[in-house]
């Protein structure tokens, strides 16, 4: 469907306006680029860390080898790489190690056998990294506000609690956006986090710490939460896996910022991590007493579900238009179904996904059942104190007092500004994009669709192009699971990737067909892999 006269200059005048300031900045920002040398992490140079978690929790229950040699292989590649990304922000090593050594002698004690620690302790004694955001017990739960330094988290989060009670052991937690509501990791308590396969790139945002972390081998698994694609932006940027839940099933309970207008009905926890085969039994634990409300135990049959694919969003105003080299692995992708699997992958088109910025921010702003309104971005800028004036911040930015991102100055000058449609409009749009999906996925119906219009940007530049991150939020609206996927590395050694689909409540078929991607294109590539 071709783009209206008027949505046609809105295009135009957009891409200006961000190429001029982009210019701009690349004018100004100067520095020189960092050498090949510092740009490339150590390469992994221990078994253990290619190992999925799966199979390391096999290892330490066989006693193959300790969760004490395990636990300190990833502290020691935690330390080697963490230099580089700056992905870890606090750790716990010292009580990681003690509780490793409880985990061995548990086992040594054990008389029930091996099949009776797999199935009470799945994951006993492997490691895992976790989100910032996340309430873990004695750990930073500031979500980057400089306001809150010093707030230290009481409880666990419950799906964090959970991993722990499936032997899990935590190494630390990782950065993220500040208050979780940006593409990029950074802010001024915990600085800049990298992407491992070019230090000048950024990660992803909010979980960018996680899926640099998982990505650099020095974490196996790891949590995220997605209200916007914060799970699958950094495992896209990151060439790792990563699964937003159906909403509703795992947790979101002890994260900050917490929900308010309908935020519930979009925000979903879930798990990240290098290897496939670990999504699944991730997510048994992580859903909890909710876990029935998904069909993981009922074996899948690719060659029985129906395949769609969508190339772009149609042309949308505010988002850029998806690469070459995105559309043709996409497009390779669907060509390995239909020869591998003998189905049909249908091209279709859905107009109304051009305007998935603008639902995307229409939703969440939304006011709850209550009718009370969601919480303004400027007052979480300012917890725990007053809320804070994003003008009076931008000017005290430009002469480098302010304590915020730009990225969180602007969003703050966003939100006084209204961007999107009026609701008379958007509402309709989004009930029939939410009709044509619903009745294509059904029950069995799996859709590929682009991840982002671009592979991971350099540092600061989302600035320039803040709406692209529409390509996963209109997901998180639309309330539908999504895997994410890597698929190897493109022209400039970064990571390429897609998002698989699923009808809601069918979690089960899209960490199926991630399982087949993984095989089929290799999965995640330690970075500098060729």
């Amino acid at each position: 469907m071709a783009l209206s006269l008027l949505e046609r200059v809105q295009v135009c005048l957009f891409r200006a306006f961000a190429g001029f300031f982009l210019m701009l900045f690349q004018l100004f920002s100067g520095g020189a680029a960092a050498s090949s040398s510092r740009n490339k992490l150590p390469p992994v140079s221990n078994p253990l860390l290619l190992l999925p978690a799966t199979q390391l929790a096999r290892k330490i229950r066989r006693k193959e080898v300790t969760s004490v040699e395990v636990v300190q292989t990833f502290i020691d590649r935690i330390q080697e790489v963490n230099p580089f990304v700056n992905a870890v922000v606090k750790d716990r090593f010292a009580a990681a190690l003690q509780e490793a050594a409880q985990v061995d002698k548990l086992i040594e004690e054990e008389t029930g056998g091996e099949e009776v620690l797999e199935d009470r302790l799945p994951f006993l004694g492997v490691p895992l990294s976790v989100k910032e955001s996340y309430s873990l017990q004695g750990m930073p739960f500031t979500t980057g506000l400089v306001s809150r330094r010093g707030i230290v988290a009481t409880v666990d989060a419950p799906p964090v609690a959970l991993l722990k009670r499936a032997g899990a052991i935590p190494l630390g937690v990782t950065n993220i956006s500040e208050l979780c509501m940006w593409s990029e990791s950074h802010n001024h308590l915990y600085g800049v986090t990298c992407n491992p396969y070019d230090l000048e790139r950024i990660p992803g945002g909010s979980s960018g710490g996680e899926g640099s972390i998982l990505a650099s081998a020095g974490a196996v698994i790891g949590v995220g939460s997605d209200i916007g694609g914060s799970i699958r932006m950094p495992c896209f940027f990151n060439g790792i896996f990563g699964h937003k839940t159906t909403p509703g099933v795992v947790s979101c309970e002890n994260q900050y910022p917490p929900t308010s207008g309908r935020w519930s009905e979009y925000l979903s926890s879930g798990p990240m991590c290098r290897y496939a085969e670990d999504l699944l039994p991730m997510l048994k634990i992580m859903a909890g007493p909710n876990v029935n409300m998904l069909s993981l135990n009922t074996k899948v049959d690719l060659k029985k579900l129906r395949f769609f694919t969508i190339p772009h969003d149609g042309g949308s105003a505010f988002t850029y238009p998806v690469s070459k080299e995105l559309m043709d692995i996409q497009r390779k992708v669907a060509e390995r179904l239909e020869c591998d699997l003998g189905v049909q992958v249908q091209k279709v088109c859905l107009p109304e996904l051009r305007y998935s910025f603008q639902i995307w921010d229409k939703y969440m702003g939304l006011p709850d059942k209550e009718g009370k309104p969601p919480k303004r971005f400027a007052d979480l800028m300012g917890e725990p104190g007053r809320p804070a004036w994003p003008l009076w911040e931008l000017l005290k930015r430009m002469v480098g007092k302010s304590e915020h991102t730009m990225a969180a100055i602007m969003l703050g000058l966003i939100e006084m500004i209204p961007i999107s449609q009026p609701a008379a409009f958007i509402i309709p749009k989004k009930e029939k994009l939410q009709k044509e999906l619903d009745d294509m996925l059904g029950t069995d119906g799996i859709l590929l669709y682009p991840s982002h219009p671009r592979v991971a940007p350099k540092h600061h530049h989302p600035l320039f192009r803040p709406f692209d991150f529409a390509y996963t939020g209109i997901l998180n609206i639309l309330g539908l699971p999504v895997t994410q996927c890597p698929l190897g590395l493109g022209e400039e050694g970064l990571p390429l990737g897609v998002q698989v689909v699923g009808g809601k409540m069918q979690d089960h078929l899209t960490l199926a067909v991630a399982v087949y991607l993984e095989k089929t294109f290799g999965g995640w590539r330690p970075p500098g892999a060729n």
